[in-house]
């Protein structure tokens, strides 16, 4: 399979959407969290721990963590919406340094998704970099699933990526909003404007310190 080519402008968005800044990650992000909803604990950038199983959770953040700290992480394999929330007060001590949080992102996280994000749009690396990016980001915050009413436009998106028509790409994600209230997401809302726009922006032509490979 061949590897997604993304850009570093669209990896820096990524890290924005969901840490916002390194000062925001130290105060508020830097303990376990519980988003909410069907969500799980959820540390470093986005890891969420109800996604992922004990083995590979181990596998991610052994030596980047203490072991003490790993251990408690691991309860939380798998749980999700309550019962993810209500292991929120057995982890508050639990540290995750954002260097450390960075290291998976980059080494461990970002690679896996790169393949899911393949699996679910085939042809997606025949994109420019920069759609390639934000399809990645969408992938990693929605998922690879396709059917039912809320994943419409995830479906809608596969055969445009296969015709390389960006903006009927954009036009779909912005057309997700419809799934979240503005009031109480509105952060989702920009998340999706902002990937519309940079899918609907992508360069034609990188230099080669502005693209890598995943």
């Amino acid at each position: 399979m061949t590897d997604l080519t993304v850009s570093l402008l669209g990896l820096n968005q990524i890290v924005q959407f969901e840490i916002s800044s390194e000062a925001f990650y130290n105060q508020r992000l830097s303990n376990p969290t519980y988003p909410g909803g069907s969500s799980g604990v959820t540390v470093g950038i986005g890891y969420d721990l109800g996604y992922n199983t004990q083995a590979t959770i181990k596998s991610d953040w052994q030596n980047q963590i203490s072991d003490k700290d790993l251990t408690r992480l691991l309860e939380a394999a798998g749980k999700k919406g309550k019962d993810a929330k209500d292991l929120i007060p057995g982890l508050i001590q639990v540290k995750v340094p954002l260097a450390a949080a960075k290291q998976v992102f980059y080494k461990s996280t970002l690679p896996r998704y790169a393949r899911n994000t393949q699996q679910v749009f085939p042809e997606v690396e025949n994109l420019l970099a920069d759609a390639q990016t934000m399809l990645l980001s969408l992938v990693f915050n929605r998922g690879t699933a396709i059917e039912g009413d809320r994943r419409r436009e995830m479906k809608a998106i596969k055969p445009l990526v296969k015709r390389a028509d960006l903006r009927g790409i954009a036009e779909e994600i912005r057309s997700m909003k419809r799934l979240w209230n503005i009031n109480e997401l509105p952060g989702l809302h920009i998340r999706r404007d902002k990937e519309a726009e940079l899918i609907e922006s992508a360069r034609t032509t990188y230099s080669s310190n502005e693209i890598t490979k995943i």
